[in-house]
């Protein structure tokens, strides 16, 4: 049976008269590049879409917190801060326990799981071209996935020495701290206390036999699940458009200043080269579907972890970080040509 295509919706570049109708007032910065007011026209802002998408982190945290505050019985159930994690006699439910079997086997391994799906969905899918054959879309999705791995190694695993996760909690007052009996074998870990107050990583005073404690400590798994799902569903968000029948425009600032749909200036890079117009299918294929798995996975997780693990302001601070990053690879391109030629835009 043919698989069944259809072209892509084109957008025709937008007038001057075109901007005037969204906005009272434009002005012209010093580089030419049109300045538009209205929030639905600004390269800057995420579409109506990608703000339900982006939405759905911080409601996620929110709802996991207040069920927590509402059902978690903190005398009955006492949460240790300094091991991040309940007795296993007291948890209030398995997935506050760190030995459940989707932290374990999933979050831990958080990056190969998302790692995998990226992989599949961007080599697999027709999208970006002819299934497991090298394009120019298939390197910049590439080149987004390098510069997301290297946020999530940079902030969590090393960054020219302890990640910025550690070195943020030694920069707060943490230091890693030693609970000593009096039993001789204790006694003779003094000598080494000072030693281990200095640990700069929270690997090096685990392995220690010491606790991580003083500072603030960032949520990882806050971190590690908005990026890596993040990351996916903008990849995804494309494919799932066109799959269900949606339409939305994002804008961008082209090189010469103009304010185009991304589909304008795709079909315009498009017909100087082999093509003259731009054939995606319309079906999910077996990459997006895992992707999309992967990513419903994290949500779980993520809201088990907003529900028994970490305070408020340590997942507020892990969710701004991976935000952050978000924005500034999926986001920013589209106001900045010379950023947007290198690493390009996910369905583009």
């Amino acid at each position: 049976m043919a698989t069944r295509r259809s072209r892509a919706k084109v957008e025709i570049p937008i007038s001057d008269a075109a901007n005037a109708s969204h906005r009272p007032q434009a002005s012209s910065s010093t580089s030419g590049m049109t300045q538009i007011d209205s929030p639905a026209a600004s390269p800057w802002l995420p579409t109506p879409l990608e703000a339900i998408l982006l939405s759905l982190f911080p409601g996620t945290l929110i709802l996991g917190s207040l069920f927590s505050t509402l059902t978690v019985n903190d005398k009955a159930t006492p949460y240790d801060a300094a091991l991040q994690s309940y007795a296993a006699e007291h948890a209030p439910s398995y997935f506050a326990k760190k030995s459940n079997i989707f932290n374990v086997y999933f979050v831990k391994i958080g990056w190969v799981w998302i790692t995998a799906a990226f992989a599949l969905f961007i080599a697999s899918h027709r999208g970006l071209g002819p299934s497991f054959q090298v394009t120019t879309r298939r390197l910049q999705a590439a080149a987004r996935y390098a510069c997301v791995t290297f946020v999530w190694i940079f902030v969590t695993q090393w960054f020219f020495g302890p990640a910025l996760i550690d070195r943020g909690f030694r920069l707060t007052g943490g230091q890693c701290a030693v609970m000593l009996s009096k039993d001789p074998v204790s006694e003779a870990k003094k000598a080494d206390m000072s030693d281990l107050r200095e640990a700069l990583s929270h690997a090096a005073c685990k392995a220690a036999g010491g606790r991580w404690m003083g500072g603030h400590d960032i949520s990882g798994h806050v971190f590690l699940l908005i990026l890596g799902s993040g990351m996916l569903w903008f990849e995804l968000l494309p494919v799932v458009a066109r799959w269900t029948g949606l339409r939305e425009a994002r804008r961008i600032n082209s090189s010469d200043g103009r304010i185009l749909s991304a589909s304008a200036e795709t079909l315009a890079s498009e017909s100087q080269g082999h093509k003259g117009s731009i054939e995606v299918p319309q079906e999910l294929g077996v990459g997006a579907k895992l992707a999309m798995g992967v990513a419903a996975v994290s949500w779980w997780m993520l809201l088990m972890t907003a529900a028994y693990f970490h305070t408020w302001f340590e997942k507020f601070t892990g969710f701004m970080l991976a935000s952050t990053a978000l924005y500034a690879i999926y986001l920013l391109p589209r106001g900045l040509p010379i950023m947007r030629q290198a690493i390009g835009m996910p369905g583009i």
